[in-house]
């Protein structure tokens, strides 16, 4: 007796419990606007960047510039003819400095001191990881960098501003390819 009483109540149990579940709703019902103006905000930002830079480049006579497929401009001197480009794996020793779109200077190469990196395989500024995939060893590169790929909305806390677009210079002192 006291077994059917126990299992009528574990049948019971089940039977109650069993009920469709309802889902959470969101506590934020407003995610969804604030994405929408960050995006907005961030689209109007790259936008006006794009501008300073191309103005940067109309008072830089003395470089031609080309433009990359990720946004940025850049124009290389070719100093020893030489065709084998940095890519992912190689190891890279680079002199670079840094100025504002105005060519004043920020960071000097004495400043900076050289750099020895694998190419995207290490983390670096994004500036430098995909401008030295236009130089070959030799090559000087002049880069008109959006603010995304240098040091974003934070700026460096001390000569670079929030959202600051900049220039670099960076010349591909060594190159061993992997």
């Amino acid at each position: 007796m006291k077994i059917k009483i126990t299992l009528i109540s574990i049948l019971c149990f089940i039977g109650l419990g069993c009920h469709d579940i309802e889902p959470r709703k969101p506590l934020n019902k407003n995610i969804s606007v604030f994405l929408k103006s960050s995006a907005i905000r961030n689209k109007s930002r790259v936008a006006a960047e794009q501008i300073l830079i191309n103005n940067a480049r109309k008072i830089d006579a003395k470089n031609i510039y080309n433009s990359s497929p990720l946004g940025f401009l850049y124009s290389v001197k070719n100093l020893k003819n030489n065709n084998f480009l940095a890519k992912k794996g190689d190891h890279v020793e680079i002199q670079y400095k840094i100025e504002d779109l105005n060519q004043n200077l920020l960071y000097g190469e004495d400043e900076l001191q050289n750099v020895k990196f694998i190419v995207d395989k290490e983390e670096i500024i994004p500036a430098l990881r995909e401008g030295v995939k236009f130089l070959s060893e030799g090559d000087i590169g002049v880069f008109l960098f959006p603010s995304h790929f240098c040091y974003g909305y934070q700026g460096d806390s001390d000569k670079i501003g929030s959202n600051q677009p900049l220039r670099f210079t960076i010349k591909l002192v060594s190159l061993t390819n992997n």
